[in-house]
């Protein structure tokens, strides 16, 4: 497997893996945000990176600020989950804070996505803030 920046190309191969990995939180979560809406916009960013083995397997978008990035949306198919895609995908996030000097990185989640709560906290992040239906976290790097 090869973490590598996103190429234009890729957009449509990630868009049907985000809609794939949010499916089955669809029906449970209403006030889900359309979690693949912009990603052509964000893959002009150039901040955008793919797990990539004979086919996309899972993205990773991140922004940045002067102080901190921030990991806007993170999503692995979910025909290869458990295969230590996603720990990859934010280690690779976590790279590219190092290489430019930025010191802390953070996320949000939906409240109903205890999974992924957990994850990330097993990964070192710590949560922040709860609002609404979202859970801040955040790493330092």
């Amino acid at each position: 497997m090869d973490i590598r920046k996103a190429l234009s190309s890729d957009t449509a191969a990630l868009i049907d893996v985000i809609d794939r990995a949010y499916e089955i939180y669809r029906i449970e979560l209403p006030d889900l945000p359309d979690v693949s809406a912009g990603v052509a916009e964000d893959m002009e960013t150039g901040n955008v990176w793919v797990a990539d083995d004979d086919g996309i397997m899972g993205g990773v978008f991140l922004t940045f600020n002067p102080e901190y990035a921030v990991l806007t949306n993170i999503a692995v198919d979910p025909l290869q989950a458990g295969k230590g895609i996603g720990k990859a995908l934010i280690m690779r996030a976590e790279d590219e804070c190092r290489n430019r000097s930025i010191k802390e990185l953070k996320l949000a989640t939906h409240v109903k996505m205890p999974e992924n709560v957990a994850l990330y906290a097993h990964l070192g992040w710590v949560e922040t803030s709860r609002e609404g239906n979202k859970v801040f976290m955040s790493k330092q790097i």
